[in-house]
């Protein structure tokens, strides 16, 4: 059984890297609420192997995340009480395996990898480090059935992590050497590395941008589009982190684009906001994509966008 010092460690290190899951988090009934502070504690442990220990040689980066893949699986002991919990979770929520095979493998992946060619490349990596995410919380809820709800779950977890990368890139180049704008879309665009280097929002950078926007908003609604096959005390959870990633769009879209100046973030005022507005649509339709329409900075449909002078997220023709 978690203890509550364990739960104590992993909600305290959602509320600190997290804050934007940690609001929908919030939203989820107590079954499901502490199991997943405890998975997303393990994730970001993870994650900090390779982004927050950078002083260390990648031999060693590799060497810590083939101890935690063991200690996770529970092949090996730990006095860790995030990863010890993480066992305990894993075990009686039924989390596959596999899963957290195909997780740790995108984390060794990032030790030293720094671009993705295509967007395909990036998709692959993207399965292990978001799709994952997305089916183990699958099992976390109990859903009914996962096979029906899987491709909508990994769509989900993948357009959460694409809006993160479209917000961050002028933190991803700096402090990590990374840049996770395909290299097909940057050479379709005229972006050079260079560009993204002097954090420079050049006309190519910004329809570049906009290109991955509307790639991630195919997610979104093929995400959205499977709330409904998740238990009913989570849908409303789900949705509303769906809402909350998406507003990083209107805001990016206000920036025209320019992500470098000032990085864009939803503050709890707008947050509470849209949880209200959110909720009043829910109490209305109990339908995810009804509501998701009506309240995300999502559009409708492709081939239509917010203009940066739009800053209430309101439709435009392209």
């Amino acid at each position: 059984m978690v203890t509550d010092r364990q739960l104590r460690r992993s909600k305290a290190i959602q509320q600190r890297t997290g804050r934007t899951f940690h609001f929908a988090t919030r939203l989820l009934p107590e079954r499901v609420r502490h199991p997943t502070y405890v998975l997303y504690a393990f994730f970001r442990v993870a994650d900090e192997v390779v982004d927050g220990a950078t002083d260390r040689p990648p031999e060693e980066q590799r060497d810590r995340l083939e101890r935690l893949r063991a200690q996770a699986l529970g092949r090996e002991e730990t006095d860790d009480a995030v990863l010890a919990a993480f066992q305990e979770v894993r075990e009686r929520r039924g989390i596959p395996d596999e899963e957290v095979e195909i997780f740790i493998d995108a984390m060794l992946s990032d030790v030293e990898k720094r671009r993705w060619e295509t967007y395909d490349e990036l998709e692959a990596y993207m399965r292990g480090s978001a799709a994952a995410v997305g089916v183990m919380m699958q099992s976390v809820m109990g859903v009914e059935d996962p096979e029906r709800a899987k491709p909508h779950a990994v769509a989900l977890g993948e357009a959460f992590q694409l809006t993160n990368f479209l917000r961050d890139v002028r933190e991803d180049i700096e402090d990590h050497d990374r840049i996770y704008l395909p290299g097909d879309t940057r050479e379709r665009y005229g972006v050079t590395e260079a560009d993204v280097r002097r954090c420079d929002p050049t006309d190519g950078f910004r329809d570049a941008m906009a290109h991955e926007l509307r790639r991630t908003e195919r997610k979104y609604r093929k995400g959205v589009a499977g709330i409904e096959y998740l238990p009913e005390d989570c849908q409303f959870a789900v949705l509303y982190a769906a809402v909350l990633y998406a507003e990083h769009h209107r805001l990016i879209r206000a920036l025209d684009y320019d992500v470098f100046s000032s990085p864009p973030e939803v503050g709890v005022v707008r947050a509470a906001w849209l949880w209200a507005k959110t909720r009043w649509h829910w109490q209305r339709s109990r339908d995810p994509v009804t509501v998701f329409r009506a309240v995300s900075a999502v559009p409708e449909a492709e081939g239509v966008r917010a203009s940066p002078e739009h800053r209430d997220g309101t439709p435009q023709a392209d």
